[in-house]
C-alpha cells in the first residue's frame, strides 16, 4: 500500500520523510497551489467582462472568490496528480492552523482524490510527533477554512476598493490594508504626540559621597524643604511646564548651582536606611508575538527575520509550531525543562512546582503549544550543530523555556535617605540574594551573568545616623524628552494588546510598511513618512471605522468566532460590503467629496508652509512675492516631527538663489557648494552641466551642518578617500574615507587579502591622518564588542583540545570555571583552592553537553540528509525545477511563514500594468516564498 504525503515545503517533507515507514511518498505543495487572481491575465476570459472580475470576488454570487492556478504552480499541480495515480491514500499534512487548513482544502478542490483522504495534524516534527499523528488523522475542519477565506476575501475587498481611491487621490501604487492601515496610524499617532511635545526643562544635585572608612557611592537630590523636587514626570507635554496640580519644586540653573555651593560644606548623614525584599518571576514561554518582541530587543532582528529563521527551525525538527497564541507547555514538555534545570543548574534552582501559564492576550485562539524546543528532550544550543541566526534564536527558545520551571529571583532593594540642610538626597542600590531564574534568562539581555551584574547595584555598609563626605557636588540639568518611537518590538505589542491582526501576519505586515514606503527605520526605531501621514489623514476624515482601533479588533473577534462556528461568514461579508453602510458605497459616495489637493496636503501645526505628496515624494510649497509658488524636495531622511521653519527656509532659499558657496578649490578655481537633497545636506565641487554631468559630491559627516561646514572642511571631504601611503609589509595602498558608518582607514591587500578596516575615534580626521597614525592603528587587534574582560581568581592551564585558557571567575551568584564561553558552576563541596583541572574539565563538558562529540553526530547527520534529498523522488526533482516557485502572491515578499490572515491584494493602477498594490500579507504568500527559498538552495 502507498501513502502519498503532502506538505508545504520541501524541507519540511525532508525531515518528516525520516519518521515515516516504508510505504509513504512524501512530497511537497511548494505553499498554495491556488488563489484569487493577481493580475488581469490571470482572470479568466469567460469572466473578464463581469464588473467583479478585477476583485476576484463576485460580489453578486454570495461573495464566491475566483479561484485561479498561478502558471508557476501548474506543474507542480501536474506532479501531484501523477504522484496521486498510483497512491493508494492521502494524507494531508499541512500546517495545523487556518492557513494550513486552507491549503489542505484547496488540494482536495484541485486534485478531487478518489482515494480515502486523512488530515494529519502535529505541533512539532519529531519522530514520537508524527507517529502519534499519523494514528489520530481526522478530516478537513470546514469552519477553519471558512474562517481563513473569509479573512482572504474581506482583506481583497478592503485593498482592492481603497487601494485605487489613494492612488487617485494621493499617489499612485499606494496601497491600503485593514491590519496595515491601523499599524500605520499607530505610527503616526506617535509622530504627532512627538511633533506636538513641549520640551520641559529642571535641574537637580547629584553627590559623590564617601563614608569614614572611604568607600563611594552617589546620591541624588529628591526634595528640599519636605517638598518633593520635580523630575520629567510632572511636566505637562503639550505646554513643556509643570502639570497643573503638581505640588513640586522646580529648579532653574540659578538655584541649582546656588544650592549646591551652599550644600556642599554642611553635614551630611544617613537619616534612614530601608531595605525591601522582591522577587522575581520568569516570563512565561514565548508565543509568537513575545518571540518576535524579545528577538528584535536580544538579537537585533526584524519581525521578518525571526519568523523566517523560526519557520526554518520548525521544518527541521528542532522547536514546535512557531506560529501560536498559547503560552501552555505539554506535561512532556514541562518534564523535560525541568530535567534540564537540575542537570544544568542543580535542583535548588528548580521551581517547587511545575509552572503552567495562562494566555492573557486578546483574541488568543490557537490551541497549540507555546514555542519550545522539540522533543521529549531538549537539546541544548551547543548539541544542535546549529550555527548563525538559527543558532541564536534556539538559543533564545531554549533558554526561555527552561528559564520558566526555574525558582524565582530574590533581591533585596536598598533605599538610604541622605540629609543636608534643608535638602534631601537618595542614594538606592539592588542586591541579588539568589539569581533563581536569572542564572539562565535575562528578558532583554543576551547574557545572563552579564545581565545579573549590570542588576546588581551595591551600596556601602550604611547605618541610620552615620556621617559623610560630600567629595563632590554637581549640578545636571534634564531636557524632558518626547515620546519614543515605536521599534518593532513595541509596535507588536501594541498591536497584540489591542488585539489587532494575528501575531502571525505582523511580521509582514510591519515588512509590507517599510516596503511601501510609509516608514523608514532610523536604527531600530519606525518612523512614519509624509506619505504615512497623508494617507493616515484621507482614510481618518472620510473611512474613520477602518483604522479605529476598537472597530478593526471587534473585526478580528467576528473572524475568531466564525472559525468556531459561532458566527455565519456570508451575513459577516454583506454587512461589511453591501448596502447603504457597506464599504462599497461609501467608497462610491465619498471619492468626489475628497479634493485631491486637500488629499495630498499634510497639515502640520506652526508651518506657514504646506507639505504635499508628489508623484516624486513629499515637497514643501511656498508662495512667494510676486504672488507664484516656490517648490522644494524634502530631504528623504527628514521627519514630519523633526521638520521646522527654518529648515524649511533653506531648502526654498536653496531653491531660489542657488546654493550657497563656500568658496573656490585653490587648484582648478571651481566653486564649492553646500546644498541639502533627498538623502540630506552634502558638498559639491563646481555646478552641474553637460561636460560635467555629475559633479563630485560628499555627505557631510554626522553632527555637521551646512551652517557650520567651513572651506576647509569641504575641501578635506571633497579629498576622500585620500591615500596615504603604502603598506611596508604589502607594499598595497592605505586609505582613509568616510562611509555610512563614520570615518575609517582601509588597508587594501588586493582580490586574495582583501581589505582591513578600521574605525577612526577622537581626534582622528579622515582628511588629516597620516599613513604613521593609519599604520598604528592598523597593527592593533579589532575592537571586541565583547563586555570588559575581568581579572580570574585562579589560572587552571590550558585547554587539552585548544591550549586556550581555563580560569575561574567570582560571579554574582558564585565562583565559576570559565573555557571560552562555556561557564560552568563549582559543584558542592568544590573550592578555589581545590579544583584541579581535570575536575574543572569534567564539569565545561557537563555544561557543553560532550560538543564534540555532538557536532560530529551533526555533520554525519547533515550529510546523510542531503544524500537522502538527493535521492528521494518527488521532492527534490520539485525543487529543481520550480526555482521561482510561490512568491509572495499579493506583491508582498512575505517571507516569514505567516498565516494568512491579513491578505496582500494586488489591483492594477491607472498608469501602470505592473503596480502592485497589498494591504495585507498572507501564509499563502509567505509559505509559497519558504518553499521557493528551499527550492533555491537545493538548485543549487
Amino acid at each position: 500500500m502507498t501513502t502519498l504525503v503532502i506538505v508545504e515545503s520541501p524541507t519540511k517533507a525532508k525531515t518528516i520523510r525520516n519518521f515515516l515507514p516504508a510505504g509513504y511518498k512524501v512530497t511537497a505543495s511548494m505553499g498554495h497551489i491556488r488563489d484569487l487572481p493577481q493580475s488581469a491575465s490571470e482572470i479568466p476570459a469567460a469572466v473578464k467582462g463581469e464588473h467583479w472580475a478585477q476583485l476576484g470576488v463576485n460580489v453578486d454570487k454570495n461573495f464566491e472568490p475566483l479561484y485561479v492556478i498561478p502558471k508557476d504552480k501548474k506543474k507542480v499541480v501536474k506532479e501531484l496528480q501523477d504522484f496521486l495515480k498510483t497512491a493508494d491514500e492521502l494524507v494531508l499534512a499541512t500546517d495545523e492552523d487556518r492557513e494550513g487548513e486552507s491549503i489542505s482544502w484547496h488540494l482536495l478542490q484541485v486534485l478531487k482524490p478518489t482515494v480515502p483522504v486523512k488530515r494529519m495534524v502535529f505541533h512539532e516534527i519529531t519522530e514520537e510527533a508524527i507517529q502519534s499523528a499519523i494514528q489520530n488523522c481526522r478530516q478537513v475542519n470546514d469552519n477553519l477554512v471558512h474562517a481563513q477565506e473569509t479573512r482572504r476575501i474581506l482583506d481583497r475587498l478592503v485593498g482592492y476598493t481603497l487601494s485605487p481611491l489613494l492612488w487617485k487621490k494621493i499617489a499612485a501604487g499606494l496601497s491600503a490594508g485593514r491590519v496595515q492601515s491601523v499599524a500605520v496610524r499607530m505610527l503616526v499617532l506617535r509622530e504627532r504626540d512627538r511633533r506636538a511635545f513641549k520640551t520641559g526643562t529642571y535641574w537637580n544635585l547629584k553627590a559623590a559621597l564617601a563614608t569614614l572608612n572611604d568607600q563611594s557611592f552617589e546620591a541624588k537630590l529628591v526634595a528640599l524643604d519636605g517638598k518633593k523636587l520635580a523630575t520629567g514626570a510632572d511636566f505637562d507635554e503639550a505646554t513643556g511646564r509643570i502639570a497643573a496640580g503638581k505640588n513640586v519644586v522646580l529648579l532653574d540653573e540659578n538655584q541649582a548651582q546656588t544650592l549646591r555651593d551652599r550644600l556642599r560644606a554642611g553635614d551630611w548623614t544617613v537619616a534612614d536606611l530601608e531595605e525591601r525584599p522582591n522577587t522575581r518571576k520568569p516570563s512565561p514561554p514565548f508565543t509568537t508575538s513575545t518571540l518576535q518582541q524579545e528577538a528584535n530587543r536580544k538579537l537585533r532582528l526584524s519581525a521578518r527575520d525571526t519568523m523566517r529563521t523560526a519557520q526554518n527551525l520548525y521544518e527541521q525538527g528542532y522547536i514546535t509550531y512557531m506560529r501560536t497564541d498559547s503560552v501552555h507547555l505539554s506535561q512532556q514538555a514541562i518534564e523535560a525543562a525541568r530535567s534540564c534545570v537540575t542537570e544544568l543548574y542543580g535542583a535548588n534552582y528548580l521551581s517547587p512546582q511545575p509552572r503552567q501559564y495562562a494566555t492573557k492576550s486578546k483574541g488568543a485562539q490557537e490551541a497549540h503549544e507555546a514555542i519550545r524546543p522539540a522533543g521529549s528532550t531538549f537539546r541544548t544550543p551547543q548539541q544542535t550543530g546549529l550555527s548563525g541566526r538559527e543558532l541564536q534564536l534556539y538559543d533564545l527558545i531554549w533558554k526561555r523555556t527552561v528559564a520558566c520551571q526555574m525558582a524565582d529571583a530574590r533581591q533585596t532593594l536598598i533605599s538610604a535617605r541622605i540629609a543636608v540642610d534643608n535638602a534631601e538626597f537618595r542614594a538606592s542600590g539592588k542586591r541579588i540574594d539568589f539569581p533563581g531564574f536569572f542564572r539562565a534568562y535575562v528578558e532583554g539581555s543576551d547574557d545572563p551573568d552579564a545581565a545579573i551584574e549590570d542588576r546588581e547595584v551595591l551600596l556601602p555598609p550604611l547605618a541610620k545616623g552615620d556621617r559623610l563626605n560630600c567629595r563632590d557636588l554637581e549640578a545636571l540639568r534634564h531636557d524632558t524628552q518626547p515620546p519614543a518611537r515605536y521599534t518593532e518590538a513595541a509596535l507588536v505589542k501594541m498591536l497584540e494588546s489591542e488585539g489587532i491582526g494575528r501575531p502571525s501576519t505582523y511580521a509582514s505586515i510591519i515588512g509590507t510598511i517599510v516596503d511601501r514606503g510609509y516608514a523608514q527605520q532610523l536604527g531600530n526605531a519606525l518612523v512614519p513618512t509624509f506619505t504615512a501621514f497623508a494617507v493616515t489623514g484621507l482614510l481618518e476624515k472620510h473611512f474613520p471605522d477602518l483604522v479605529d482601533f476598537g472597530f478593526t479588533a471587534q473585526m478580528e473577534r467576528t473572524l475568531d468566532e466564525i472559525s468556531t462556528g459561532k458566527t455565519s461568514w456570508l451575513p459577516y461579508l454583506r454587512q461589511f460590503y453591501s448596502g447603504e453602510t457597506g464599504l462599497d458605497t461609501q467608497v462610491k459616495v465619498r471619492e468626489s467629496a475628497i479634493d485631491p489637493t486637500e488629499a495630498r496636503t499634510i497639515d502640520l501645526e506652526d508651518l506657514n508652509a504646506d507639505i504635499r505628496i508628489g508623484r516624486y515624494g513629499a515637497y514643501v510649497e511656498v508662495a512667494d512675492a510676486n504672488g507664484g509658488t516656490v517648490k522644494a524636495s524634502l530631504p528623504k531622511d527628514l521627519t514630519p516631527a523633526d521638520l521646522d521653519a527654518d529648515q524649511i527656509e533653506a531648502l526654498i532659499r536653496q531653491k531660489t538663489e542657488g546654493p550657497a558657496s563656500l568658496g573656490n578649490h585653490p587648484d582648478g578655481g571651481e566653486p564649492i557648494y553646500v546644498l541639502t537633497g533627498a538623502y540630506g545636506p552634502y558638498v559639491q565641487l563646481g555646478e552641474a552641466t553637460e561636460a560635467v554631468p555629475k559633479p563630485k559630491r560628499a555627505s557631510l559627516p554626522r553632527g555637521v551642518t551646512p551652517e557650520t561646514v567651513t572651506l576647509e572642511m569641504a575641501l578635506g571631504l571633497l579629498s576622500l578617500p585620500r591615500l596615504l601611503g603604502q603598506h611596508p609589509d604589502t607594499g598595497r595602498p592605505v586609505k582613509a574615507s568616510l562611509g555610512r558608518f563614520g570615518p575609517y582607514i582601509v588597508h587594501d591587500m588586493g582580490k586574495e587579502g582583501g581589505q582591513d578596516y578600521r574605525s577612526l575615534k577622537g581626534d582622528d580626521d579622515p582628511t588629516t591622518v597620516t599613513l604613521e597614525r593609519a599604520l598604528e592603528l592598523l597593527a592593533q587587534p579589532k575592537a571586541s564588542r565583547s563586555r570588559k574582560q575581568k581579572t580570574p581568581l585562579r589560572e587552571l592551564g590550558p585547554h587539552p583540545e585548544d591550549n586556550e585558557p581555563v580560569n575561574l571567575y567570582q560571579g554574582p551568584y558564585g565562583i565559576y570555571v570559565q573555557h571560552g564561553k562555556v561557564n560552568a558552576g563549582l559543584a558542592e563541596g568544590q573550592t578555589v583552592e581545590s579544583l584541579t583541572l581535570d575536575e574543572a574539565l569534567t564539569l565545561l563538558a557537563a555544561k557543553a553537553g560532550a560538543k564534540k562529540k555532538t557536532t560530529r553526530k551533526a555533520v554525519s547527520s547533515k550529510t546523510s540528509s542531503k544524500t537522502t534529498g538527493k535521492t528521494a523522488s518527488g521532492t527534490t526533482k520539485t525543487a529543481r525545477t520550480t526555482k521561482a516557485k510561490a512568491r509572495a502572491a499579493d506583491g508582498v515578499d512575505g517571507t516569514d511563514g505567516t498565516d494568512a490572515e491579513n491578505v496582500a491584494a494586488t489591483p492594477k493602477t491607472p498608469r501602470s500594468r505592473k503596480a502592485k498594490t497589498t494591504e495585507e500579507p498572507t501564509e499563502a504568500s509567505t509559505t509559497d516564498s519558504k518553499a521557493s527559498r528551499s527550492t533555491r538552495r537545493k538548485a543549487s
